[in-house]
């Protein structure tokens, strides 16, 4: 099964600039979307093409801001949305999808913003959403594919010491969360298969970043570290255009 996670930064945005050719050359068999600021006809009008996939979303209240989705062609047992904490489901941040053998989960964690101002938020909302995991843990594997805003060590960015605790993503605070989900069990499984290999999923649209290469790896697909063994090959898709992220995913024995 290959699984792709995108944050598309804007379905309707990418939409335009050959999103659905790259999903049709990329083939996968699941897609995970962050930051889709749509509801949910928007988004299905704006995925009418790919018609071998069921379509499922979770839009924010506030109408154009963040959102997720899973795209998929196996049909799920069930899709739910939110993390049961009223707190944190504003945002439309998570859906989940259960399959057969494990959870699916799509997540856009929240930036911690200019001056980290979402620094204290972004704590609770880790706690929170790793509680939740454990939870779906509990009953089946879960694997877990989206932006989690941080880049988790120096290898993972470009320029560490000029952002290191002064940039939004490369916080201390930041960095020991996400450590956090991979000392509760969850594998990093690009950096599990490739750990020395430098590449990046997100650039700024500024000073030609990504021309430059100038990035952050903060997008991931983490797994119950029982899938480990089932994990064929992860990868991050550099050369997908379309948005300030690129695709990134993982192949599972299925």
């Amino acid at each position: 099964m290959k699984l792709i996670s995108w944050n598309v930064n804007g379905i309707r945005a990418v939409q335009k600039k050959g999103f659905e050719e790259s999903i049709k050359c990329l083939n996968p068999d699941v897609i995970c979307l962050q930051e889709i600021r749509a509801e949910s006809e928007q988004i299905v009008e704006a995925v009418v093409n790919l018609k071998d996939y069921h379509v499922f979303s979770n839009s924010a209240l506030r109408k154009g801001y963040s959102g997720t989705a899973i795209l998929t062609k196996v049909q799920p047992l069930k899709v739910t949305t939110g993390i049961a904490i009223d707190e944190h489901d504003q945002e439309g941040r998570v859906i989940t999808a259960e399959f057969e053998k494990f959870y699916l989960v799509s997540v856009y964690v929240p930036n911690s913003g200019n001056k980290l101002v979402r620094l204290a938020y972004r704590k609770t909302w880790d706690s929170g959403f790793l509680q939740f995991l454990k939870n779906l843990e509990q009953n089946k594997p879960v694997i877990v594919c989206g932006d989690f805003n941080v880049a988790h060590q120096a290898i993972d960015i470009a320029r560490p010491k000029a952002n290191y605790n002064k940039t939004a993503g490369y916080t201390q605070s930041e960095i020991d969360g996400f450590s956090t989900f991979l000392s509760a069990g969850f594998v990093d499984s690009y950096r599990h298969l490739y750990p020395d290999q430098v590449e990046y999923s997100w650039w700024s649209y500024r000073a030609n970043a990504r021309a430059k290469n100038i990035g952050w790896r903060i997008d991931y697909c983490i797994a119950s570290s029982s899938l480990t063994k089932t994990i064929q090959d992860a990868f991050i898709l550099t050369e997908v255009l379309g948005s300030d992220h690129c695709p990134v995913g993982l192949e599972i024995a299925y």
